[in-house]
């Protein structure tokens, strides 16, 4: 089992079935569709092959947003410093100018706005605005390619829930994916929004942190996510701020942790292995430092759409996360010292029995994952065995760290604990659990709203096979 999650990006690399297999073998935890990039169809036929052959692997479907690309362009653009460079927001485009898929942007863009291009990697500045043209000035040397990411951090953009992001919500809850990634929140409202346009639980929702206004409505966006995404590239240039990147995943990680949400770190982490089979010292450090700090998964991006090395990318980031994870600093082990609620104190406890005594394995029986989620938070060193009776439920539940989500086909009750046995004999009959374990079981005995995660038992799995007549 995985103890620090891995999230791949699928691509035109690795979107055939071979290859596919090949991910998951090399260490992919939850399978990534950027709805930025590709037709429907193309993320329908990954969806339904990865179901196919991988029906544990979770999947997760990133939204655009209003995020600002590059439109297509016939060829790509070369450009030095101090060239003239025409971004247009016009339909028709022409010319030598970049289209941008922002028909209102010029609108809100003055002169000498900073534009920044695929993370900050290319600088322009504004000189003049058209009615529909951005006349910029190229303050570095590249290539502009199609799709590329664009921001102006100073223009007041506020396209918010688009009409593609509309359409791929309504896909994403037609295909079945478990996750939706929505880019540019900026508050609580905006999930809940989305939320109603998915109108039920699932697909679960991640919200990228990727603004200065996000940073500030942190809090109340933590409370109302499902997990969250710290994509580094956009709040780096959304900020202004790549020196303090650093300090900002710090707080968002720490802050995630007191509410048991689990954080995903992306952006660049094996970025020279797009090119090259190794990675560099750096990028080993910044993973390194990422798990330390309490990431629950670790995302790749071109590494694995479009590089030229996915499974050794995967196989790479595996073996660093592995490594790392048996040394987590006792800082990201760290919850608030004084516990507000039952579900809490509960999960405290958890972790210290865990620590004192021979426990071997977790489990967590679950509707909503929540009882997962909080034990997940303080990273003990058992693994976590999360137990639904909702197969959507149980594979959404693998974005935790250290967690595998298992599906029973063995209707929680509501009026007693009785599917608490039959469950932990259902994992003994699948070898999950064997006579040598000594598990910790939590679970919420007669819930109701607000009730959560209300009971903890001990047992050596060899007494409960005895004692409860178990055969296989």
């Amino acid at each position: 089992m995985s103890r620090i999650k891995i999230v791949a990006t699928i691509g035109p690399t690795t979107c055939d079935a071979v290859t596919l297999g090949a991910l998951c073998e090399a260490g992919m935890d939850i399978a990534r569709l950027n709805g930025s990039h590709n037709q429907l169809d193309w993320h329908r036929t990954v969806i339904e092959r990865l179901r196919e052959m991988a029906p544990a692997v979770p999947i997760l479907l990133d939204l655009p947003g209003r995020k600002i690309r590059v439109a297509n362009l016939p060829t790509d653009v070369r450009f030095q410093a101090g060239d003239t460079i025409v971004f247009t927001t016009a339909q028709d485009g022409g010319g030598d100018k970049v289209p941008i898929n922002a028909p209102a942007l010029h609108g809100v863009v003055s002169k000498q706005d900073s534009v920044l291009v695929d993370d900050g990697q290319f600088a322009f500045t504004v000189v003049d605005v058209g009615e529909h043209d951005l006349v910029c000035q190229a303050q570095t040397s590249g290539t502009l390619t199609s799709a590329k990411g664009l921001s102006i951090p100073t223009a007041l953009w506020s396209g918010l829930t688009t009409e593609a992001d509309k359409r791929l919500i309504a896909f994403a809850c037609e295909a079945g994916v478990d996750f939706i990634g929505a880019s540019f929140i900026d508050s609580a409202q905006q999930l809940e929004a989305i939320r109603m346009l998915i109108g039920s639980e699932r697909p679960r929702i991640i919200a990228k942190i990727e603004t200065p206004k996000a940073m500030q409505q942190l809090e109340e966006i933590l409370e109302s996510a499902d997990a969250i995404m710290i994509d580094r590239g956009d709040l780096s240039t959304e900020t202004r701020d790549l020196e303090r990147v650093v300090l900002h995943q710090k707080r968002i990680l720490a802050s995630a942790r007191r509410v048991y949400k689990p954080v995903i770190i992306a952006t660049e982490m094996l970025h020279s292995m797009v090119r090259a089979p190794v990675p560099t010292k750096a990028e080993v450090s910044d993973i390194s430092n990422a798990v330390l700090d309490g990431a629950s998964a670790v995302m790749l991006s071109a590494e694995t759409a479009v590089g030229a090395y996915p499974i050794e990318a995967v196989k790479t980031m595996r073996r660093i996360v592995d490594a790392v994870s048996l040394h987590r600093s006792r800082a990201a082990e760290e919850i608030a010292a004084s516990s507000r609620t039952i579900p809490e104190a509960v999960g405290e406890a958890i972790a210290l029995l865990c620590r004192q005594l021979p426990i071997t394995k977790i489990v967590a029986i679950t509707k909503s994952g929540y009882a997962a989620r909080a034990i997940a938070t303080h990273h003990p060193v058992q693994p976590i065995l999360a137990v639904s009776d909702d197969a959507a439920a149980a594979r959404s539940f693998q974005l935790f760290a250290g967690t595998e989500g298992v599906h029973v086909d063995v209707p929680f009750s509501r009026t007693s604990t009785d599917h608490i046995p039959r469950c932990l004999e259902v994992l003994w009959r699948r070898e999950q659990l064997t006579d040598e374990d000594i598990i910790l079981v939590t679970a919420v005995g007669y819930p109701r709203a607000g009730n959560r995660m209300n009971l903890i038992q001990t047992f050596r799995v060899a007494d409960l096979r005895e004692n409860l007549g178990w055969r296989r």
